[in-house]
């Protein structure tokens, strides 16, 4: 069974309440991103497999764990998934990053891919897609199943802000994929922004409108 987890660290809590704040500058935003994308990466890996080693130390050899060699990667979904990327990175830095590009079309409020570049052994990775905000869901469900045609099989999503229209579409398009969020919100508005949320995420990380 799939996880869906909604961080309720305090660290957590209080970085989503500042980036939440209309009045935060640009500059604190995408700091905030980078920092939440670190604390929820740092969940997200609980899982990765570990080996036995021995290290010497200045004292005497201490029997240790270390991450067995699992391939990841990193596949931001264009454009505001790459205020993440850093984050994650800092936690996973040998990860290779992949691109998806789409938009959501303002009418039908459904994506349109305009981008798709993977590492050539994405089959061979274990991948997390990452994207600030999970709202009607379909940019994520679209960007996992462009990554799955191509032979990924185990794929997480990290996000911060959820809707629950997003998080059940996601569920039940890849109910095999775990879903790491910094906070759940309360529904969608007629625009398919989630509220209360945060505003447009890609606007709020480079400045733009």
């Amino acid at each position: 069974m799939a996880v869906t987890m909604v961080l309720d660290h305090p660290l957590v809590q209080h970085k989503v309440a500042i980036m939440r704040d209309k009045t935060t500058g640009t500059k604190a935003f995408k700091e905030l991103v980078k920092e939440l994308a670190t604390l929820i990466t740092y969940e997200a890996t609980r899982d990765l497999a570990l080996r036995d080693v021995k290290v010497e130390t200045p004292v005497a050899t201490a029997n240790c764990k270390m991450l067995q060699g699992r391939k990841l990667a990193i596949v931001p979904i264009l454009r505001a998934g790459l205020g993440m990327v850093e984050g994650v990175q800092t936690i996973i830095p040998a990860a290779k990053v992949g691109h998806i590009g789409l938009y959501r079309d303002p009418e039908t409020l459904k994506p349109v891919e305009y981008y798709c570049k993977m590492p050539p052994d994405i089959g061979e990775r274990d991948v997390f897609v990452v994207d600030p905000m999970l709202a009607t869901g379909g940019s994520a469900c679209d960007a996992i199943r462009l990554i799955k045609e191509r032979g990924a099989k185990n794929i997480k999503f990290l996000g911060l802000i959820a809707a629950p229209e997003g998080i059940a579409k996601l569920r039940a398009e890849h109910p095999d994929v775990d879903i790491y969020v910094a906070a759940l919100d309360e529904k969608l508005n007629d625009h398919g922004y989630i509220v209360p949320g945060l505003g447009d995420a890609g606007d709020r990380i480079f400045g733009t409108k």
